[in-house]
């Protein structure tokens, strides 16, 4: 097929439509406008819906109501968007229906800026709302990847009946690239068995996320227990590269992972024996790949467009089998392949304590910078 040249928000916003989409639900935030833009136009001239809610609290709860009645639907936004919605997400988990949310972060917190951050790891990897459940997060490292798995997220979140997560930020909303698009689908006939329905001559079909009796209350939380199990088993994903004969892992994802791939190949031409290893999956996170680098490498290095967010859940994987330095930018600034590059030697040559903690020493080395 025809590689085309496309921005990152009107290219997920094109994918989602041909993924079938029938209805989308949102509101502008800044690093995500232009898919709503696209959104405005596209969906009405498809006869498909779309609507620009009053807030992104009216966003997502339209996007309950459409999830419960079995329609194909999504919401976009930027990090103050997503955390006006986590209560109607856990009210979505709940009620054990299918959404599809992109979250493009931008940088915090409070406000922040509108400049590419990862800082919205933990809110969206960790649950965000309240009670125990965990979507499922995808984190593209590019505007093709991006295409492709808001393409496929659909299909993930119905099959579990769960919420859908692709995680990117400002620079792939906003950069241009060639991409191939996917073919469009028709727009399904009918409703899934499980969704609402009722009417005069039709017996009545009712979800809730009402459960005030205990026993109750817990069964529906082993079920969502077992539903995590069974996604562990069958959706986590991860990029290796270099990994063959490294003596040292970087970790990544996302933008970041990306940029990092940069600063290891010009490792490799130096000689060094660095490998990279990006999760793409972030819930469920990639845990024996993790484990399996830390048994083979001696040193790992975590690059993070935020203060250390995917760092602990690196830690809790390594199991102490290798040394763990961390490096990071904040604030919405953009690691550059020579600083990563830099890192990369300095761990190299052992200018890290062992037995420090990574975020300390990482800490140190900033403010010494500055």
């Amino acid at each position: 097929m025809t590689r085309e040249l496309w921005k990152g928000n009107d290219a997920f916003a094109e994918s989602a439509i041909r993924a079938g989409l029938q209805a989308y639900f949102g509101y502008p935030i800044t690093p995500q406008n232009e898919a709503l833009e696209y959104m405005s136009w596209r969906m009405p001239e498809l006869g498909r819906t779309f609507l620009q809610a009053e807030s992104e609290l009216g966003a997502i709860n339209m996007v309950y109501g459409a999830a419960c009645a079995g329609v194909r639907v999504m919401t976009s936004t930027s990090g103050p968007g997503a955390s006006l919605m986590m209560e109607s997400l856990s009210y979505i988990t709940a009620t054990d229906v299918p959404a599809v949310l992109v979250n493009v972060m931008r940088a915090g917190p409070g406000l922040g800026n509108i400049s590419p951050s990862q800082a919205d790891y933990n809110q969206m990897v960790h649950g965000g709302g309240h009670g125990d459940y965990h979507p499922i997060v995808l984190a593209p490292a590019s505007i093709q990847e991006t295409v492709d798995i808001v393409y496929e997220i659909f299909d993930i979140a119905e099959k579990y009946k769960t919420i859908g997560v692709v995680l990117i930020d400002g620079c792939i909303g906003q950069m241009m690239e060639a991409v191939e698009l996917p073919p469009m689908l028709e727009t399904r006939k009918g409703y899934p068995d499980w969704a609402i329905k009722g009417g005069f001559d039709e017996d009545r079909r009712v979800l809730t996320s009402i459960f005030f009796d205990a026993a109750e209350a817990e069964k529906f939380n082993m079920h969502l227990v077992r539903k995590r199990r069974e996604i562990e088993k069958n959706e986590i994903r991860f990029k290796e590269y270099y990994m063959e004969d490294a003596k040292m892992a970087v970790i990544g994802f996302g933008i970041a992972g990306r940029i990092a791939l940069s600063a290891v190949k010009a490792a490799r031409k130096k000689g060094l024996p660095i490998g990279l290893l990006r999760p793409i999956s972030l819930s469920p996170f990639p845990h024996d790949a993790i484990r399996e680098a830390a048994e083979q490498v001696d040193q790992i290095l975590v690059v993070e467009m935020n203060s250390g967010m995917m760092l602990g859940d690196v830690l809790i994987n390594t199991n102490g089998n290798a040394n763990v330095s961390f490096f990071g930018r904040m604030g919405g600034v953009i690691p550059l392949p020579e600083e990563i590059e830099a890192e990369i030697g300095r761990v190299l040559a052992q200018k890290t304590c062992p037995d420090e903690h990574p975020r300390t020493s990482w800490l140190r080395y900033m403010e010494s910078a500055a």
